[in-house]
């Protein structure tokens, strides 16, 4: 059937009006939605005096067990009070009086910033909320400023505070960026542009198109962490409290799902108020040690040396060696902890017993091209890429250097993790390979990005991750390690009847600066407890570690109670089933 002029003119309309639709419920979209906030921001400064761009920042958030999303990051509203002196009668006692019957304010300041004669703009508060500004307000007195304002605001005020991080200013004073954690690594995120407020309609859509949704690396989003406050909350009162008792000089912690890098908590104390950072003295406290701090980490290493041996087929949980107490090697003597020999012993000893020379009996089986390999593979000596600012990749040269000659003194050291350096990040990465089939992860704190416009994007490398040992090696390694709770870990006293736990301790002793004459300190210790559960099907793996506690011996003393209540706590919050 042949269409007429007529109705070929009336789908040409048909067709225009459509098109011009789309485009106003475009803009629409965009003013009410996108820029809506902006807008409403110009339209209340039309009643202050001096109209100025208020600061705008995406948000933060945690996330719960619910999935409820809980601020972590967000913007508080408030009012600045400043004067113009040029407008100022001369009974400046009266303005201060009746000011100050209203807000707090300094006198000295007060009248230190009102005596500056024919001065259009002198700021005397700020933050100030909206119904005390209603009150300023209504005193009608000649030459006050009223100034909408935003800022940075921090509900939980030190709830992870090291992996949020906060905003200041650039060095040029004029910009307000991330400049720890979150706040720093998502930058170009977070950040706000607001010279693209006002653009042509038709350039703004089709600028928009292309700048969010095809070039979408700095695409303006609000970011939402894996971190769940309950667990934060929970996890910072245990090391608090742990770092208390012992007079630690640090206590940290991470709670990581080991089967896809999602981390529930990253604690460390001490720590700091994000609210009131500027109060802080020491300005180290603002870094995350768990991501930039490394460490000799002892014998949590011991089962990483294992599941390299059962994993090359070196060795069995049921192979012997003479345990005498000490190994000589390159004109040094290694020995256990105790300097005990216990004789003729199989692997599993080794793990329950913490034995040094049983971890140097693996490596040496191995042979150092494959041990060096093996901790490569696990990822020690490398960044994890995690999601977090200035992360260091710890320490292996020693192993690099004596690759190649016959010296073995520094591959025995390191089998039983000391000589080596890692993070604590690093370390909870390679421990999850031994609970999660053997993949190396990459851990992540965020694990969606709300973008402003367009779709969101859900965080996950479950399929990048590296199989670095065999699914088998994996689980022999887990009945081992369950083995040391239920039979080693304080006489046996922490098996729980419902639930299978693998888990070890580790004791290193604090290398000593070279300025200080190198070695290592006599009386300074490192404790390290890492565990996994349900030990066969693990939704988590704890790591903690404690610096320098005094006036005790070892990590089975130190953190096998605060890694069991965390545990505990994991286990009702999440109602995990029992596997037993």
């Amino acid at each position: 059937m042949k269409t007429n002029p007529f109705q070929k003119k009336v789908r040409w309309i048909f067709g225009i009006i459509v098109f011009f639709a789309l485009i106003m419920v475009t803009r629409l979209y965009f003013l009410q939605i996108v820029h809506g906030q902006n807008y409403s921001d110009k339209a209340d400064r039309q009643y202050t005096s001096i109209s100025v761009d208020t600061f705008d920042r995406g948000s933060i958030f945690f996330e719960n067990k619910n999935e409820d999303l809980i601020s972590a990051a967000s913007l508080k509203t408030g009012y600045i009070l400043a004067i113009n002196t040029k407008l100022i009668a001369t009974d400046t006692e009266m303005y201060y009086k009746k000011i100050s019957s209203i807000i707090t304010i300094d006198p000295g300041t007060f009248y230190s910033k009102i005596s500056k004669v024919n001065d259009p703009y002198e700021e005397i508060a700020k933050q100030i909320p909206e119904e005390k500004i209603k009150q300023i307000n209504d005193l009608n007195l000649p030459g006050l400023i009223i100034e909408k304002e935003k800022w940075r605001y921090y509900p939980g005020d030190s709830l992870a505070s090291n992996v949020i991080g906060f905003t200041g200013y650039d060095d040029s004073g004029v910009n307000i960026l991330g400049r720890y954690g979150l706040e720093k690594y998502y930058e170009d995120n977070l950040k706000r542009d607001s010279s693209t407020l006002y653009v042509n309609t038709f350039a703004e859509i089709f600028s928009n198109i292309s700048n969010n949704f095809i070039q979408n690396k700095n695409r303006e989003a609000d970011i939402v962490t894996s971190i769940d406050p309950e667990v934060q909350g929970y996890v910072e009162k245990v090391i608090s409290d742990t770092n208390n008792k012992w007079s630690s000089n640090l206590t940290g912690a991470i709670v990581i799902d080991p089967n896809t890098g999602e981390i529930y908590s990253m604690a460390v104390t001490p720590t700091f108020n994000l609210n009131n950072f500027k109060g802080e003295t020491n300005v180290s406290v603002f870094s995350n040690p768990l991501v930039s701090d490394s460490y000799e980490m002892g014998s949590i290493i011991k089962p990483l040396t294992m599941a390299a041996g059962l994993d090359d087929g070196d060795v069995t949980a049921k192979t012997t060696y003479n345990d005498k107490g000490n190994i000589q090697s390159d004109g040094y003597t290694v020995y256990n902890f105790d300097k005990k020999g216990r004789g003729v012993v199989d692997m599993q000893a080794v793990l329950n017993n913490s034995l040094n020379t049983g971890a140097a009996f693996v490596m040496n089986s191995l042979g150092k091209d494959k041990f060096l390999q093996y901790f490569k593979n696990y990822g020690i000596g490398s960044e994890t890429g995690i999601d977090l600012p200035a992360e260091a990749a710890g320490n292996i040269g020693n192993l690099l250097n004596n690759l190649n000659n016959n010296k073995k003194i520094e591959y025995i050291t390191a089998s039983f993790g000391q000589g080596i350096s890692m993070t604590p990040i690093i370390t909870a990465r390679a421990l999850s390979t031994l609970a999660n089939g053997g993949k190396l992860i990459i851990p992540h704190v965020v694990k969606t990005i709300n973008y402003k416009v367009g779709l969101a994007k859900n965080i996950s490398y479950v399929d990048e991750a590296k199989q670095v040992l065999t699914k088998q090696t994996s689980e022999e390694i887990t009945r081992m390690l369950v083995r040391v709770v239920d039979e080693a870990l304080a006489g046996g006293t922490m098996k729980m009847k419902n639930y299978s736990i693998a888990a070890k301790t580790g004791t290193a002793q604090i290398s000593r600066p070279i300025k200080e004459g190198g070695g290592y300190y006599p009386d300074k210790w490192l404790h390290s407890f890492f565990g996994y559960f349900p030990a066969y099907k693990p939704r988590f793996l704890v790591f903690l570690y404690t610096v320098d506690p005094k006036n005790v011996n070892y990590a089975s003393q130190t953190l096998t109670s605060p890694f069991f209540d965390i545990t505990k706590f994991l286990i009702n919050y999440y109602e995990i089933v029992p596997d037993r």
